[in-house]
């Protein structure tokens, strides 16, 4: 493409796409070489400008994970279809591909977080530019190691993102230790402060967009997700937390994401 900002992008082409999935492989430095992005367009109508919402996959995922696990476009498709939700883009970028997960955070010679932030709105909207994230508006939701990313990104920067989302969230860095077999010390950032959610949603108290976060009653972050609560309570800092049935397993993300997605319609 012409005046890219990439080196280079591939997009798929329309005619072999199947159920509004699209994708897009790009080529950023934030990465030193090639990142993978799904998304989801609703069809029948020529937009002009729809918002964006980025998702956020958990460890050993990737950019289809959503997608082909959770079956989230069928989800926004039956609550278009039925009138409860207005046409939106889902934009589901792998996390970078390090190890087990790179949990959205820069290391590792690498910077997973301005490829989510950065670059990943940017290769969208220039693949498929009535997607916007400024015009239309955008905002960022997770699972497990995802969540954690979505709760520290759009605490950190608040300016971005119109509402932010977490499902059975990862709430403190070392919680990616259930998970993931790499040191977590690879992980660890320079200003501890950097890697944390709460010490960035006080940070920013006064400029947060809207956000919620939800965690199944028989999973094992529930206690760490109800800290976070209390603490954000403790804060008074506003904000929605939700307990469902269910454990940390694609049945419960695929259910309650219709949440995450109703209540970002409400603030589009």
């Amino acid at each position: 493409m012409a005046s890219s900002r990439f080196r280079t992008i591939q997009v798929s082409s329309p005619e072999y796409t199947h159920d509004g999935l699209h994708f897009i492989t790009v080529k950023t430095p934030h990465l030193r070489g090639r990142g993978d992005i799904t998304v989801y367009l609703p069809d029948g109508e020529d937009y002009t400008a729809i918002p964006m919402v980025v998702l956020l996959h958990g460890v050993y995922g990737s950019h289809w994970a959503w997608a082909l696990r959770g079956g989230v476009h069928r989800v926004a498709q039956r609550l278009m279809g039925q009138g409860k939700l207005q046409p939106m883009a889902l934009v589901m970028p792998s996390d970078g591909l390090f190890g087990d997960g790179s949990g959205y955070l820069p290391h590792s010679s690498k910077d997973f977080e301005s490829w989510i932030v950065e670059d990943v709105p940017a290769a969208v909207q220039e693949a498929f530019p009535f997607v916007q994230s400024q015009v239309a508006g955008m905002c960022i939701t997770g699972l497990s190691m995802g969540g954690y990313g979505a709760l520290r990104l759009g605490a950190k920067y608040p300016n971005l993102y119109r509402g932010f989302s977490g499902h059975s969230s990862i709430t403190q860095l070392s919680e990616l230790g259930y998970f993931v077999e790499e040191p977590l010390g690879l992980y660890r950032q320079t200003d501890p402060e950097e890697e944390n959610i709460l010490v960035q949603l006080v940070k920013n108290q006064n400029n947060l967009p809207p956000f919620r976060f939800d965690c199944g009653l028989d999973d094992n972050l529930l206690e760490a997700n109800r800290v976070l609560h209390k603490a954000l309570v403790a804060k008074r800092i506003a904000h929605t937390y939700e307990e469902y049935p269910g454990g940390h397993e694609w049945p419960y993300w695929t259910k309650h994401i219709e949440s995450t997605l109703l209540f970002f319609n409400s603030l589009f």
